[in-house]
């Protein structure tokens, strides 16, 4: 596993993004696990998000795309730590872009903030993490709807290995149905090889009865 994603597991669980122990999801499954990004609030926190991010991109998507494109509400940050990274890191500029949730018809008028997408763009998309992939049908027709543009792929921070609305994963289910690629910076298969019965900040995160709680959920709800 490359040194920037253990070090992107053990932030999380510092930032308290990554929690383990007993959780009623949206979909209403009890999981043993729970991601929210919502928890990344300082700007110290941003930053290294916004590396991570920015190395995962490379490594999937390389530099050749125009813009990146977060989801409203959690993905405007995202998309703007990740620019800034990407520019510092890799010494490219990269557009960002988000969309409102009601369209603005004064000023600065649209659906869209940040640059504007246009015909020849190439985008990736930026997450937080997806179940059920819910949200890239509300984001995929607003993009198509810019014009000619090419969406190279999605990238979220944790792939939950779990099933979306059919037998396969969330990220899988995205690929087949849209056509572009989907990855994630870490699995939670990676999660639990770095943690599992190892020690660390004085004490162990993914202990024998928190890993038999995540086998059984992935027993049920897993990918066959």
């Amino acid at each position: 596993m490359e040194q920037y994603k253990q070090e992107f597991i053990e932030f999380m669980v510092d930032s308290q993004v990554l929690k383990f122990g007993e959780f009623t999801l949206k979909s209403g499954r009890k999981s043993p696990f729970f991601m929210n990004a919502g928890a990344y609030v300082t700007g110290t926190q941003l930053r290294k998000l916004g590396e991570y991010y920015a190395k995962a991109i490379h490594d999937n998507y390389g530099t050749d795309f125009d813009v990146l494109f977060g989801p409203a509400y959690k993905g405007i940050p995202l998309s703007v730590a990740t620019t800034i990274a990407f520019s510092e890191l890799y010494g490219k500029d990269i557009k960002y872009c988000s969309n409102r949730k009601e369209v603005k018809d004064h000023g600065d008028v649209g659906i869209l903030l940040g640059s504007p997408i246009k015909d020849g763009d190439k985008v990736v998309i930026i997450e937080d993490v997806t179940t059920s992939g819910k949200s890239i049908e509300e984001t995929f027709p607003i993009i198509q709807a810019q014009g000619k543009v090419e969406i190279i792929g999605l990238m979220v921070s944790l792939n939950r290995m779990e099933r979306g609305k059919g037998e396969k994963s969330a990220l899988e289910e995205i690929k087949e149905t849209y056509g572009f690629d989907a990855n994630a910076i870490v699995s939670m298969n990676e999660v639990v090889e770095h943690l599992y019965n190892k020690e660390y900040q004085g004490k162990i995160i993914i202990d024998d009865k928190i890993k038999a709680a995540i086998d059984a959920y992935y027993e049920q709800y897993g990918v066959k």
